[in-house]
């Protein structure tokens, strides 16, 4: 009756986790870029009581049910964050009051972009206000403010400094992002931010009164900072900035550049393959103490959660951390080609969180899919090159790069329009370098804390791959075809693609399958 949904035996929890994950990340998918009436959406919830009451003793029946609940539950999730951005009524009107900075200072060239959140309102005005707000809403057909938390962008001069934690007395005029090169108005939505404070009036009331455990992590990552920029000249203190704390503020604009022709920008993010780097240590580390193999994975898994949390806990690096987390998870169990179902599970917790994240955060779509490529793809060329060529370890890397681009390609193009020519020779050249330039840099900030002189010497030798490094992306990426421009690339190529990767890796591990066998 439930086709391919039978249950038997075999199906293990893991395996119903899996289409229930797939299921909700179904629903927010198909909402993300289709409208759905909502209508339909209770539709299926209600198909999924009426089949579990009707078939209660069925456990393929229990499977079905659940698994249109979790596609309804992903569609309406999703359609609460999009029905908003209908509402936007604020547009152009004046807001005067006190806020306060919620989000580390992000400051580029002459200018520094803060998040605000306006104050919560008392619960009576709370209670009163949400009895009265979508009438009144109607009646005027303008968005009713209750006077709760809202998040706003301020675009201010870099002049000023501002910090975490800051109340300030803010007037400006609120205005709606404004498209230009790609969908600014979503990716700050996805964050909670639906208006820009234009024409702002600043005076900050105190300093610093955010919570005191992230402004204690902030003051330890603007130590290492300053300590890394006394110890390191530019560029190369920016490039170990962005390999050890995430981010590409302190690189020039031509760096900048170079470093996206050559696709290494994902080096000087809080990226997987840094948090993967940064474990591959940590178990090192344990198994040196003593632990045993698993308490050693465990204590590698706690190292990647604190590094998180003291870059801040952007989420991208968040996302990182679980991506990497589970990578090198499933490297040390040996499960590389069976971890589908926690990198799934972990999109799915990712997206009920922040449903927006699936189709207007492309930092979520390419670490997402940069894993399913290192698990999916690189077992086939292992099976093809590692097995028949082995050269001092290059062919490894060869195989993580060019899983993870085969799988993200579309998605730069579709995004950027652009192509690197040259970006896999750029990760053979310097991916190889950089766990040795991260051992050197994490090792010069410890002797900066205990014995100055010696970080000195280790400055030096951080130096050289780092020197290195620069040299090497600002070569290639200064060739003349080092990237391409590829215009009209729409989402019908996108889609064209994963559809011809999913049917060549189905047939390649059906072959695989039957080869085992014999």
């Amino acid at each position: 009756m439930f086709g391919p949904f039978c249950y038997n035996k075999s199906m293990s929890k893991s395996k119903i986790f899996l289409i229930l994950s797939l299921a909700f990340i179904g629903g927010v998918f198909g909402r993300s870029f289709w409208e759905v009436n909502i209508f339909y959406c209770y539709l299926l919830a209600l198909g999924g009581i009426i089949i579990i009451f009707t078939f209660y003793k069925n456990k393929t029946a229990a499977v079905v049910a659940f698994f249109l609940g979790f596609l309804a539950l992903g569609i309406w999730l999703t359609d609460i964050k999009m029905e908003k951005l209908k509402h936007l009524d604020l547009n152009g009107q004046e807001f005067s009051g006190i806020v306060r900075i919620v989000k580390e200072p992000e400051i580029k060239d002459n200018y520094q972009n803060l998040v605000i959140q306006t104050e919560d309102a008392p619960p009576h005005q709370k209670t009163y206000c949400g009895i009265f707000k979508r009438i009144i809403s109607r009646a005027t057909g303008k968005e009713f403010w209750c006077g709760g938390k809202k998040k706003f962008l301020l675009n201010i001069s870099a002049y000023k400094k501002y910090a975490y934690g800051d109340e300030l007395q803010v007037k400006c005029v609120l205005q709606i992002p404004e498209n230009k090169t790609f969908n600014y108005q979503m990716y700050l939505a996805k964050e909670g931010i639906f208006y820009i404070c234009k024409s702002e009036s600043i005076e900050i009331v105190n300093k610093e009164q955010g919570n005191k455990f992230y402004t204690f992590i902030l003051t330890i990552k603007n130590k290492l900072l300053g300590g890394i920029n006394q110890l390191l000249p530019a560029p190369e203190s920016g490039l170990m900035i962005g390999v050890l704390l995430g981010g590409d503020d302190q690189l020039s604009k031509s760096i900048q550049n170079n470093f996206s022709k050559t696709g290494l920008t994902h080096i000087v993010a809080v990226s997987g393959y840094n948090v993967t780097i940064i474990a591959e240590y940590l178990l090192l580390l344990g198994i040196a103490l003593g632990l045993w193999r698993k308490q050693a994975l465990w204590f590698a898994l706690f190292g990647i959660f604190l590094f998180v949390v003291m870059v801040g806990m952007p989420s991208s690096a968040v996302r990182a951390g679980i991506m990497g987390a589970l990578l090198i998870w499933a490297m040390k169990e040996g499960r590389l080609a069976n971890s589908t179902n926690a990198i799934v599970l972990a999109g799915a917790i990712m997206l009920l969180l922040n449903p927006l994240l699936l189709r207007y955060d492309i930092g979520f779509q390419l670490s997402f899919l940069a894993t399913l490529g290192i698990v999916y793809f690189s077992p086939f060329l292992e099976s093809e090159m590692i097995k028949k060529h082995r050269a001092f370890g290059l062919w490894e890397i060869i195989v993580l790069s060019l899983s993870a681009q085969i799988f993200v390609i579309p998605i730069l193009i579709y995004n950027f329009q652009s192509l690197s020519l040259i970006s896999l020779l750029a990760n053979v050249l310097v991916l190889p370098i950089i766990p040795l330039t991260m051992l050197l840099g994490f090792l010069m900030l410890f002797l900066e804390m205990i014995f100055h002189p010696l970080a000195i010497v280790f400055s030096w030798l951080a130096y050289l791959p780092l020197r290195y490094e620069v040299e090497v992306i600002n070569f290639l990426g200064n060739l003349k075809y080092s990237a391409i421009t590829i215009n009209n690339f729409s989402w019908i190529w996108v889609a064209v693609w994963y559809i011809l990767l999913g049917v060549g890796i189905y047939f390649f591990r059906k072959h695989a399958k039957k080869e085992n066998n014999l």
